[in-house]
């Protein structure tokens, strides 16, 4: 079993960065590949990035590559995504998952754990 919770959302203006932190519970945080995923109101549950167990593999959606940075410190069992040059259609619940597909699990379905999510909101 995996517990997860995230933190560091919030309401920024467009252009602006955020770092999001997903905290793991449990000895076995580094044998999960880690994802993030997003939903805003009225549409489903997007992919944005995936890290491998150590790290050395990451995943991006099309949408945020370039502007996003998935890491992973596995001494901390914490996953972080920094966020740079937001926009207002990053709006959305961001949540972190656990899989245990080793590299590039974009689909919602191959991962068994999630976090409760948390709110980021980007104005324009």
């Amino acid at each position: 079993q995996v517990q997860l919770v995230e933190s560091g959302g919030g309401s920024v203006q467009a252009g602006g960065s955020l770092r999001l932190s997903c905290v793991a519970s449990g000895r076995t945080f580094s044998s999960y590949a880690m994802g993030w995923f997003r939903q805003a109101p009225g549409k489903e549950r997007e992919f944005v990035a995936t890290i491998n167990w150590s790290g050395g593999i990451t995943y991006y959606a099309d949408s945020v590559k370039g502007r996003f940075t998935v890491s992973r410190d596995n001494a901390k069992n914490t996953v972080y995504l920094q966020m740079n040059s937001l926009k207002p259609e990053d709006t959305a619940v961001y949540s972190c998952a656990a899989t245990a597909v080793d590299y590039y699990a974009a689909e919602p379905d191959q991962y068994a754990y999630w976090g409760q999510g948390t709110q980021v909101t980007v104005s324009s």
